[in-house]
């Protein structure tokens, strides 16, 4: 791809790195930006960068907040007895769409894959298990994409928080094996979400210990 104007090929560039946008169609983005006032224009690239700066994560699950305590968090009107485990941003924003579920959440920034090399250390595991051991915790509800790795996850932390009293139950398997679950659609993932099961019903849980 050619372009006469070195500025117009730096700015295709910066948004061909974006995931999904090829040459093409990072153009048509710039162009359309081009016809845009000057004042839209710095609405757009300070909205970015305003983002990438002053963006911040949750002190209590990791979600992604503007202050140390996401609004999730800190509405008084979640139900703080139900802990959504999950693996990342992305699924709490497609539960949030099904408006079925009213607690708290776990972002765990990802799930067991030591191909991958992404251990327990490399997620949000040991501040999950301190919130397990709230006594107001009663349930924390496994929401990982249902993958070999997502029950390795499950798995793994059924065995690190065997000896809080918060039962562990899991979404039901209406999404396909292997499927993401940011990709259900918003009846599907409700639906599984209102039917979920204990997590035993698919991985074989350690006892609990007396």
């Amino acid at each position: 791809m050619i372009f006469s104007s070195k500025l117009i090929e730096e700015a295709v560039q910066q948004f061909s790195k974006l995931p999904g946008i090829g040459k093409k169609t990072a153009l048509r983005m710039v162009l359309h930006l081009m016809k845009q006032s000057t004042q839209e224009a710095d609405k757009f690239t300070s909205a970015i960068s305003r983002m990438c700066h002053e963006i911040q994560y949750c002190s209590i699950c990791h979600n992604v907040s503007d202050g140390t305590i996401c609004t999730i968090c800190a509405n008084p009107g979640r139900n703080r007895s139900q802990i959504c485990v999950v693996e990342n941003i992305r699924d709490i924003i497609a539960i949030e769409s099904t408006q079925q579920y009213n607690g708290l959440y776990h972002v765990l920034g990802g799930i067991l894959s030591p191909l991958d090399g992404i251990g327990p250390e490399q997620l949000s595991i040991d501040s999950l298990v301190v919130r397990a051991d709230n006594p107001q915790t009663d349930e924390l509800i496994m929401a990982l994409s249902p993958t070999i790795e997502g029950d390795t996850t499950v798995y793994y932390i059924a065995r690190q928080v065997q000896n809080s009293k918060a039962k562990l139950t899991t979404i039901a398997r209406g999404i396909s094996f292997g499927g993401e679950l940011e990709y259900a659609d918003e009846m599907t993932l409700a639906r599984s979400i209102a039917r979920r099961l204990p997590v035993d019903n698919y991985v074989n849980l350690p006892d609990k210990k007396a």
